[in-house]
């Protein structure tokens, strides 16, 4: 199953690229992550680490493609038999701020409870800081 999310708020797209650059910045505005472990500290195509959930068991990641131009990622997740892949877009808006876009395709059940967490992770990370470092 294939579903898309978007958010848009007011930080800059280049703020927003930064916090999804910066795995460190996961956790301060995507809720459902406690910490990111990874031997590096910035998203590069064929990194790999795992995500450790706040509930949950630890989930392993690889980061197949990185475009800094064009403020795009995509990566694949994997917990036990459950594969997903993700794929994520930064866009300026017209006016002032920036549009994410996160694309998820995996098995149904997955995507379905997975969609509203991923809705509330964008709308924070395209939210003026939080008062929490540069992210």
């Amino acid at each position: 199953m294939r579903r898309t999310v978007r958010a848009v708020g007011s930080a800059s797209a280049e703020k927003v690229w930064e916090r999804y650059v910066e795995t460190a910045c996961w956790p301060v505005w995507a809720p459902q992550i406690r910490t990111v472990e990874a031997a590096e500290a910035r998203l590069r195509a064929g990194m790999r680490g795992r995500v450790v959930p706040v509930v949950g068991p630890r989930v392993d990641f690889l980061v197949e493609a990185v475009d800094h131009e064009a403020r795009t990622w995509c990566w694949r997740v994997r917990v036990g038999p459950v594969r997903m892949r993700l794929w994520h877009a930064v866009r300026d808006r017209a006016a002032s701020g920036a549009e994410t876009e996160l694309r998820i395709e995996g098995p149904a059940a997955v995507v379905v409870v997975y969609a509203p967490l991923a809705r509330l992770a964008l709308r924070r990370l395209v939210s003026p800081g939080n008062g929490e470092r540069s992210c």
